[in-house]
């Protein structure tokens, strides 16, 4: 590209940016909100970052340091203790998920259950989350991949500890929703950690 080509499209993306920032004004303008021209804007995409290395990944381009995951939490960044990462979790689920699937086949083949087996399988997963919880630190799962529930003030995790994170956890979505220590909403909500024994 030559550089009367490449400050062609400079110019035409700042003007284009320069429209977009003047017709948000004007439509703020003209449904009575008051702005300042100088607020008004265009985000680049690079300070949003992409909907694959989330937000995490725009804040550090942006400069602002968050620390590595546990950092706040006085874990350390790597070994034993420090704050299990995505991929550990993902294959404990799967694990966890596998076996309640064993053990629904047998209880339904055994108890000659009618029962659709993904409701039998979800109770298996629950109870199983919430015993093994409650009694070790960690379901089948998570004990098998190295990872351990520890309570933030040190306690023993507990059955009401281990209740409150399983019912959120079985509604998916606040295990889905982590904060920067990579902690989901059923961990804060818990006051709990995930992190690596080995």
């Amino acid at each position: 590209m030559s550089e009367s080509q490449r400050q062609f499209w400079r110019w035409d993306s700042d003007t284009t940016q320069e429209r977009a920032a003047g017709d948000v004004a004007g439509c703020a303008q003209a449904s009575g909100l008051r702005t300042r021209r100088s607020l008004v804007g265009v985000v680049d995409r690079r300070a949003l970052g992409s909907w694959l290395q989330g937000p995490r990944a725009a804040a550090q381009a942006s400069g602002v340091d968050l620390g590595y995951p546990g950092e706040r939490l006085g874990l350390p960044e790597h070994g034993p203790r420090s704050v299990a990462r995505f991929g550990p979790r993902l294959g404990a689920f799967a694990l966890d998920a596998l076996m309640c699937n064993l053990v629904a086949l047998g209880l339904a083949q055994v108890g000659g259950w009618d029962a659709e087996r993904g409701t039998v399988v979800f109770w298996v997963f629950a109870v199983e989350v919430l015993v093994l919880s409650a009694l070790g630190g960690a379901s089948a799962g998570q004990r098998l991949v190295g990872m351990q529930i520890v309570r933030l003030d040190g306690r023993a995790v507990g059955l009401g500890t281990a209740l409150v994170r399983t019912v959120l956890l079985l509604l998916l979505v606040p295990a889905l929703i982590w904060d920067r220590d990579q902690r989901g909403l059923h961990d804060k909500a818990a006051r709990t950690v995930l992190i690596r024994t080995r």
